[in-house]
């Protein structure tokens, strides 16, 4: 999530554990605690591809967080001047205002390393979009609330819950467009299909299914409006041929550890030489996607790995007049928003239906 809505989510649950006790000190401490684990992105590991896939990684784990948890608890206690506070009593509060950060962060598609230092594949549960308003407002203002009166505790618990609600609701609002999709699926035959489903910009009312088939990938918007239409699947390809090579390379293997099979292959000119791409499907939308990484240049037959990897600038930026219909198609019960005409048209293949 952003660091506005990650800041508030740890002041609310310092206010809330410790808000009685210390008040608005409570309050700015659990702030500066929810924002501490990001602070990994000012550390470069020294191309576009390590710094991807590792970001939300050893400060984002719960062994580590723990012990970090442990060590603050030991030592606040035996030297803070409220000695009233119980050893137990501060680890929850550190434990709980740093572990809801990779918490939170694992409800979104980027993928969060929880278990490390294990070789666990990031994990992502995608329920929220990194920025939610929706999520970020009832932590806001409860925190200012808190900050404003003195009263560290109840105002933050009151915006913690309705934070908690909003995303029990949106675990409800996926289940729901999840079933609406299966029995496209099982129509299609793609029911075993490695699919991703998850909330589109801001909002948890219009979802986006992303299918891995083979050498193809589809995608569908599915409204929790929408009733009985049945999603449509847009077919796009991946360029799967270049699969093979693009794993031959170190950068390639760690995109494919990282985001896999959500992963799109081409060859591209960069720097005057054609360049194999690979691009992070799960992440953008589809003519949008910010995350594609140089991993191999041509050299004769052969694809020779870059040193080191470079992320390309999106080939297209996000219009008013995509942004538009995909504001438009949140209540619209007529889904006529077709993902393709914003996609380079040799990517699309062409399937019957509304698209």
């Amino acid at each position: 999530m952003d660091t506005v809505t990650q800041a508030a989510l740890g002041a609310a649950v310092g206010g809330a554990v410790l808000g009685r006790r210390l008040g608005r000190k409570a309050v700015l401490i659990g702030a500066a605690l929810g924002t501490l684990p990001d602070l990994d992105v000012l550390i470069d590991y020294g191309d576009a591809v390590a710094n991807v896939t590792e970001h939300r990684g050893f400060s984002h784990s719960l062994f580590v967080l723990t012990g970090l948890a442990t060590l603050l608890a030991t030592f606040t206690q035996r030297f803070a001047a409220a000695r009233d506070i119980s050893r137990l009593r501060w680890w929850t509060f550190f434990a709980l205002c740093l572990l809801t950060h990779p918490l939170l962060d694992a409800l979104t598609t980027y993928g969060t390393q929880l278990w490390w230092p294990l070789e666990v594949r990031p994990t992502a549960w995608p329920v929220v979009f990194i920025i939610d308003p929706l999520v970020t407002l009832p932590l806001l203002i409860g925190v200012a609330t808190a900050l404003a009166t003195g009263n560290g505790q109840r105002a933050p618990s009151w915006g913690l819950a309705l934070a908690c609600a909003y995303l029990v609701l949106a675990v409800g609002a996926k289940t729901l467009v999840t079933q609406r999709l299966e029995p496209v699926l099982v129509e299609r035959g793609l029911e075993s299909a490695p699919r991703l489903v998850q909330p589109t910009p801001f909002n948890i009312l219009l979802w986006r299914a992303t299918l891995i088939d083979g050498e193809r990938h589809h995608e569908a918007l599915i409204g929790v409006f929408d009733g009985d239409e049945p999603p449509a699947l847009e077919t796009f390809r991946r360029g799967a041929e270049l699969e093979a090579a693009a794993l031959a390379t170190r950068h390639g293997e760690r995109l494919a550890w990282f985001a896999a099979p959500f992963l799109r292959y081409a060859v591209q000119e960069h720097d005057g030489r054609e360049t194999l791409v690979a691009t992070d499907l799960r992440l953008g939308f589809p003519g949008f996607y910010p995350f594609s990484f140089t991993l191999a240049t041509r050299d004769g037959d052969t694809w020779q790995p870059v040193a080191a990897s470079v992320q390309l600038p999106s080939p297209q930026r996000a219009d008013r007049d995509a942004l538009s219909r995909l504001a438009g198609r949140l209540l619209d019960t007529e889904p006529a928003f077709c993902t393709s005409r914003f996609v380079a048209p040799q990517w699309h293949i062409a399937t019957p239906g509304h698209c």
